[in-house]
């Protein structure tokens, strides 16, 4: 059984469509990823798989559970996180261990057990007498995560749940997010960091309320194939990208770090006729290569060919 199931899910507010018609299924231990900028109804999606927001139309079910006629019972069985972590700030990391071990009404015989496990799963040991608002952004998500699976839920909802943490805490993380997904536990997270796609076993790109792709990251990667992708790091980026516009054979330019990301048809043809381009106007060329595509280009391209579709 699917650990997670969505079928046509809409969610309306007023005239706006937060979500528009999202099908979508979730094996058990998998990690799934809903990937998007900002707006495009991540947060929302899954506040409806948490029992937190009723479907206007479609239908979902969450651990065999329908999300509209039976919250209580996912509430019960789902752990959820969000970026704005639900911690008090003024308790010790054991109290608030203590006080959600209570919350989420795990056994008093299983709660000392619970608590010895997620100090240990988290790293937390050593600061369990810490008070949480002393802890760094990174170990407060540890928290965080550690007292979402306190009554050890099948599933678990993570919404942005490395917004605002450093590079190396959001790797540990994500260390933590694969323990848990090999001990059977579903994980369901969302994210704007391209990076981060690259850790989860299978994704969906979300874009305005819809779903625009789906698939692993690999299978999203390859979906890129029919063009090529060639970094370009040149002596005026801004100017690079005024002087390719139009050029043909080059389909896209766009900023990636310092350099460029071109998409190109011919890789020979095309790199020849962007570095006669860049010359004639006085452009050193540092670098022209082809590389493979990103999980950032991937989401560019799609969008840009969703923005078309519409124009």
């Amino acid at each position: 059984m699917n650990s997670v199931e969505m079928h046509l899910l809409v969610k309306k507010f007023g005239s706006f469509v937060a979500v528009d018609q999202v099908s979508l299924a979730v094996e058990k231990g998998e990690i799934f990823g809903f990937l998007g900028p900002n707006g495009a109804g991540k947060s929302t999606a899954i506040r409806m798989l948490c029992g937190l927001l009723t479907p206007t139309s479609g239908s979902a079910s969450v651990n065999g559970f329908d999300v509209a006629r039976e919250p209580e019972e996912i509430r019960r069985t789902i752990g959820y996180m969000s970026q704005k972590f639900s911690l008090y700030d003024d308790l010790t990391v054991e109290e608030n261990i203590d006080f959600f071990t209570g919350m989420y009404g795990v056994p008093r015989e299983k709660r000392a057990e619970r608590k010895r496990h997620v100090l240990e799963m988290a790293n937390l040991s050593d600061r369990r007498k810490a008070l949480t608002r002393t802890l760094s952004g990174g170990w407060k998500q540890r928290l965080a995560l550690g007292c979402a699976i306190l009554h050890d839920p099948p599933v678990l909802f993570l919404d942005e749940p490395t917004s605002g943490v450093d590079p190396l805490a959001r790797a540990a993380f994500w260390g933590l997010i694969h323990d848990l997904s090999e001990t059977g536990h579903t994980i369901f997270v969302s994210t704007h960091y391209m990076d981060e796609a690259e850790y989860c076993h299978r994704l969906a790109l979300m874009y305005r309320g819809r779903v625009i792709a789906l698939g692993t990251p690999a299978e999203l990667k390859a979906g890129l194939t029919e063009h090529s992708l060639l970094n370009l790091d040149s002596s005026d980026p801004l100017e690079t990208m005024r002087a390719l516009e139009g050029l043909d054979g080059v389909r896209d330019v766009a900023v990636f770090g310092g350099g460029l990301h071109v998409t190109v048809d011919d890789v020979e043809a095309t790199s020849a006729r962007v570095r006669e381009r860049l010359g004639a106007q006085g452009i050193a060329v540092r670098k022209l290569e082809r590389i493979e595509p990103s999980m950032e280009d991937v989401f560019v391209a799609l969008i840009e060919s969703e923005e078309r579709k519409a124009a």
